[in-house]
């Protein structure tokens, strides 16, 4: 009999595993509202903020 594996991906998956906590910091940023969507599907002030929430990738403009 054979094994087989089923993998599913969802929104939670997608969330979990687009933040590196290893980059996550707490740098200065800019106070300028210039907004990237997140790969969590959160909208951040700028790109510099997404980086520090541990981010490995966004988008330029607001998150639907």
């Amino acid at each position: 009999m054979g094994l087989v594996a089923v993998t599913f991906f969802g929104c939670e998956e997608t969330r979990d595993n687009c933040i590196d906590e290893s980059k996550i910091k707490n740098d200065s940023c800019p106070r300028i509202w210039d907004p990237v969507c997140g790969c969590d599907n959160q909208t951040y002030s700028n790109s510099c903020v997404a980086e520090n929430a541990g981010l490995d990738n966004w988008k330029k403009g607001e998150c639907d």
